[in-house]
């Protein structure tokens, strides 16, 4: 293995050859303590004479070795130190074997990159909690995931017409997640409602704003809500400062709904608004580093605020983002409600480094999530928004 590092220092072969190379090695010579020594020393210090690698395969060759660690436990050796230290130390031993191709790759070309990946906004995240809190059998788990998911089923399909696409309990970290939508979720946007177990009320606090619907009529979707028990917080009329006919509605738990009236559209879930504390600063933020376009731009004097809506394509056939500043607040509480919004990318690793260089903070290093290979890298914005960018790829074999 110190011969191949040595001979790929001195010529270049294609990124196949050396991944192929890496992954033989540390799959069929998982055994051999000094080969794996080797292939651990040929990761995080040949590879910085390698700036042709790309972050994905330099990643994938140290996860393999981190990986070999773990399983032979091989204490009271160097490489026991890396297993001791676990995945933390894993993330950081990558960081170190990329850094050279990171180098070599400019902002400029980053960010360029970051324009042209292909993306699109997967799901919204929030929490619910359980709305029978009169009920005295609430300590049975059963039953209260039952009224949670009718109470919810109700709200989401019979009041705002979204199907339930697919639910899942995981009882070992005690919650239950429900997707639910207005098509599939390879092709569309979806909520994802978390309900943790035993938690009944969350702050929504004074940060985030609401969802936007598409509906062509708005005072027949109101009549319909009112009918079905819904909670309407604005009736049907012109929005303030425009010719819009919208409505808010809110759900159980208090998250509210935009009714935006509009024709027929692919996306009936068009819209996540947020409230952040200095828009051109945002714009600027999600232009460069999530690679989305300014789609518009609205000042509102008379009633002191401004929105912009940003997003991957048109607002009548794509979910966007609409960024709220209200003059002179810089800062909200976000509550403990809301969570984040998911977005696909073809690389998580260039995604990550854009971001960095664009002022986000990285929350989750890069990698796939533990049990799965799914890889997805987390990031917060100027204003503390998180967002998760998930593998296209692995996104659609996790539905299959």
């Amino acid at each position: 293995m110190h011969a191949l590092a040595s001979m790929a220092l001195h010529f270049t072969p294609s990124p196949v050859v050396v991944h192929r190379a890496v992954s033989f090695f540390a799959r069929q010579q998982q055994h051999n303590l000094r080969l794996t020594s080797a292939c651990c020393c040929f990761s995080a210090n040949s590879f910085r004479g390698l700036p042709f690698l790309s972050p994905y395969i330099l990643h994938y060759a140290c996860s393999l070795h981190f990986q070999v660690i773990r399983k032979h436990h091989f204490k009271g050796t160097q490489l026991g130190k890396f297993a001791k230290l676990g995945i933390g130390h894993h993330f950081r031993v990558c960081n170190m074997a990329t850094s050279g191709a990171a180098e070599v790759l400019s902002k400029d070309s980053l960010l360029e990159w970051a324009q042209k990946d292909e993306r699109r906004m997967l799901h919204v995240v929030y929490r619910v909690g359980d709305l029978e809190k009169t009920i005295k059998l609430k300590d049975n788990r059963s039953f209260c995931l039952w009224a949670y998911k009718l109470v919810f089923k109700r709200f989401y399909t019979e009041c705002l017409g979204m199907k339930l696409l697919r639910k899942r309990d995981i009882p070992e970290e005690r919650y239950t997640n429900a997707f639910l939508g207005y098509g599939p979720e390879e092709t569309h946007f979806v909520v994802e409602l978390t309900y943790n177990y035993g938690v009944d009320k969350y702050d929504l606090g004074t940060g985030f704003g609401h969802f936007g619907i598409a509906v062509e009529d708005v005072y027949k979707t109101v009549e319909l809500i009112k009918a079905k028990g819904g909670k309407v917080t604005r009736e049907p009329g012109p929005v303030k400062g425009g010719s819009s006919v919208i409505a808010f509605v809110e759900d159980p738990d208090g998250y509210k709904f935009e009714l935006i009236q509009r024709g027929p559209t692919p996306e009936p879930l068009c819209q996540v608004m947020l409230r952040v504390g200095d828009l051109d600063r945002s714009i600027n933020f999600y232009e460069k580093a999530f690679g989305m376009k300014l789609l518009r731009k609205r000042d509102n004097p008379e009633y002191k605020y401004t929105i912009a809506m940003i997003g991957y394509g048109p607002e009548d056939k794509t979910t966007v983002l609409e960024l709220t500043y209200n003059y002179g607040v810089t800062e909200y509480d976000k509550g403990n409600g809301y969570a984040q919004i998911a977005i696909s990318t073809g690389d998580v690793y260039k995604t990550a480094e854009a971001i960095r260089i664009s002022g986000g903070k990285i929350t989750r290093e890069p990698g796939p999530l533990p049990g799965i290979s799914t890889k997805i890298t987390a990031c917060l914005d100027p204003d503390g928004w998180k967002t998760v960018f998930v593998d296209s790829q692995d996104f659609l074999r996790e539905l299959e």
